[in-house]
């Protein structure tokens, strides 16, 4: 997926805002080692650097590396890909916000992130879990399948599993599970009525692939009126995002 690094930073900063209360999770010492996987475009990576932490950032997104490094010059950023990545210097913790629910072979990235910590160490992320926007998902799928677009509307974008699910797949790679909870957290959107299309054309662009562009924005306003009564609270639209959040042991 190609990212839209300054779209992201304008209209999509409660990703990295709601990451700051998963900081407190992390409990980042001076000194620490630590791993930001999936740093997008560093905000979170620089809240780490200023809790004393030594801080490295990586991501899938090329252009959210290059977008992180021209916002924080002083830290080290790379491209990497979650599943396969390696430090000869293992960290004291892997921290991930908003990330893990974007990728497909979760067991390789879960042993990625366990060999990449000392022993004792500790991983600490939230991601989306199961029903996260699944108001958005079903008012998608089902504008997709009246207009006849049946492969767009059986995408399978993200994996959004329940707490019992997630917390296995880390003991059976070898953690120790010490903190899960899975929670609803209705998540504003920007711009009023506008917010749904532009959360779509952030998160959700797949759907659209192969939709001519005048047709598109049809497609984008049924979904934002399906959406409206479940959305518009006295003006402001709220996304039913449901979360997962855990720390677990490198035993």
């Amino acid at each position: 997926m190609k990212w839209n690094a300054e779209l992201y930073d304008q209209k999509h900063a409660f990703v990295y805002q709601y990451g700051e209360s998963l900081l407190e999770l992390l409990d980042a010492k001076p000194g620490e080692n630590i791993l930001d996987l999936g740093c997008g475009t560093g905000h979170l990576t620089q809240r780490i650097q200023s809790l004393g932490a030594i801080v490295t950032g990586i991501d899938s997104s090329a252009e959210m590396i290059q977008q992180a490094e021209e916002n924080f010059p002083e830290i080290k950023f790379s491209v990497a890909n979650a599943t396969n990545f390696y430090f000869e210097e293992p960290f004291d913790a892997i921290f991930s916000n908003a990330v893990l629910h974007w990728i497909k072979d979760q067991d390789s990235l879960i042993k990625t992130v366990y060999n990449n910590l000392k022993p004792g160490g500790r991983f600490v992320a939230e991601m989306g879990g199961r029903g996260n926007v699944g108001k958005m998902i079903a008012a998608t799928q089902q504008v997709l399948l009246k207009y006849g677009y049946v492969d767009q509307a059986a995408i399978v974008m993200w994996y959004f599993p329940s707490l019992g699910e997630y917390t296995k797949r880390l003991e059976d790679q070898g953690f120790r599970v010490t903190f899960a909870t899975h929670y609803d957290r209705k998540t504003p959107l920007q711009d009023g009525d506008k917010g749904v299309a532009k959360w779509i054309a952030m998160f959700g662009d797949e759907y659209m692939k192969g939709v001519p562009e005048a047709e598109k924005q049809q497609l984008l306003k049924e979904i934002t009126d399906l959406l409206e009564p479940q959305y518009n609270e006295n003006g402001q639209w709220y996304a039913d995002y449901k979360r997962l959040k855990f720390i677990a042991i490198k035993e």
